[in-house]
């Protein structure tokens, strides 16, 4: 199994953290996202701890709540003694409304308007990170607005490839996000912004991309910004007290996915920081890190129920399910790999080779190609795993197919978090 809250039991069910998947399927029905609360609260701990223990005591990891945001992943988070990372004005709601202290939020976007500007800085979200020229000076107008001093990091881009997929790399020259230092143009953003009454800068954040297995490319990061960081120590007497080096490690989808020690990753990223601090002569920031996919997504399972198998003889079989697209877009978008078993007959040889097929009327609606497994029959229940990051995010209403339940698992006890659309609950805006 490609993750240890995975287990076969005594029907030949399939298991996610002991709870059969089958039974949840008949109890809640299909499409269900399963989600293993132990996993979750194994990762915020890792990432937690490993951080404190390696670079320093306020430093810790920021949950990036783009990868899966609802109320009571929030809690979880507060629980922890984490930050968020949030990307829009209904995140930030919805932390705010799950009770979560928005002094740990940090608001991130390349596009913020100015409502969501005054609304983070109404609800005491306590950093931003800006993205441009024009976003620190909207910033600064606002807050001056509201009578506050808003702390902000900026975005740099350090124009590092990590060799992901293109649509996940964020940290190239030419990436939408950030300001280059390449161009010259982010000493000037630094310039400009300490020259602002409403604005306290407290450091910088980078973010090189997505899905990343080797540790190499963060070091080459914190290389860039540890410079950086120096560079404008002397060229404007300003000391970043903090350095935010993104998310972006990798998690398993597949058998021939490589493990990964998140704690050793980040023990060498910050022998790397100690080192190029002593280098360059600052002093050790506080460090952030931005995890989403290796938080939530092992920690998720996706259930649906086989509907027609449909052989296309000496060319392709098909098996159709009751989701797709509608609530995993990510082998539509990136033709991203996943794990696809028969929870139901987990003890019969994968012999059959199949793709599975979403229910919309698009060619594209398909969740993995040519999948071995046992020859699949109507009203099987298939797993989908490690789809707790960026699924349900992604999730639409295409097809007008409502969007599924979420079903935390926590001691071996299951609750919703997240109610079963209706057909009426999904027109309730519709006039």
């Amino acid at each position: 199994m490609i993750c240890d809250n995975l287990s076969v039991n005594e029907k030949n069910h399939l298991t996610l953290a002991g709870v059969d998947t089958v039974e949840m399927a008949k109890k809640y029905g299909t499409p269900l996202m399963l989600l293993d609360e132990g996993k979750i609260r194994e990762k915020c701990t890792v990432y937690r701890t490993a951080m404190q223990k390696y670079f320093t005591p306020d430093s810790m990891p920021l949950y990036a709540s783009k990868a899966l945001s609802f109320k009571y992943i929030y809690k979880i988070a507060a629980s922890e003694n984490i930050g968020i990372d949030c990307v829009s004005a209904g995140e930030i709601y919805t932390a705010h409304k799950a009770g979560f202290p928005l002094e740990r939020a940090y608001f991130h976007g390349n596009s913020k308007t100015d409502d969501e500007i005054r609304f983070a800085i109404s609800h005491g979200v306590g950093h931003f990170v800006c993205d441009s020229v024009e976003e620190v000076a909207a910033v600064n107008e606002i807050a001056g607005e509201l009578s506050a001093k808003q702390k902000i990091l900026l975005r740099i881009t350090p124009g590092i490839d990590p060799h992901t997929h293109k649509k996940i790399s964020t940290g190239s020259v030419d990436s939408k996000f950030g300001v280059a230092i390449e161009t010259n143009q982010a000493y000037e953003l630094v310039k400009g912004t300490l020259a602002l009454p409403n604005i306290e800068l407290t450091g910088f954040h980078c973010h090189i991309g997505s899905q990343i297995f080797e540790y190499d490319p963060f070091c080459d990061a914190a290389r860039i910004m540890i410079k950086f960081i120096a560079d404008i120590k002397t060229m404007y007497g300003y000391e970043a007290s903090t350095l935010n080096l993104g998310g972006g490690m990798a998690v398993r989808y597949t058998e021939d996915d490589p493990e990964i020690d998140y704690e050793a990753n980040i023990k060498g990223i910050s022998e790397i920081v100690h080192s190029l601090c002593g280098e360059f002569g600052v002093k050790m920031p506080q460090i952030l890190m931005e995890p989403g996919r290796s938080i939530v997504a092992d920690a998720g399972m996706t259930l649906y129920t086989a509907g027609y198998l449909k052989e296309i003889t000496g060319l392709k079989n098909y098996i159709s399910i009751d989701g797709g697209m509608t609530d995993n877009p990510r082998f539509t978008l990136y033709q991203s790999p996943y794990t696809v078993l028969l929870a139901n007959r987990m003890n019969e040889p994968c012999d059959y080779k199949c793709t599975v097929a979403g229910r919309c009327c698009e060619s594209g609606d398909i969740i993995q190609e040519d999948v071995m497994m046992p020859k699949p029959a109507r009203h099987d229940t298939i797993a989908v795993l490690t789809t707790g990051a960026y699924n349900y995010a992604m999730a639409s209403h295409y097809n007008k197919v409502p969007k599924p339940a979420v079903v935390m698992i926590k001691d071996g006890e299951d609750f919703t978090v997240i109610k079963r659309e209706t057909y009426e609950s999904m027109i309730s805006n519709e006039l």
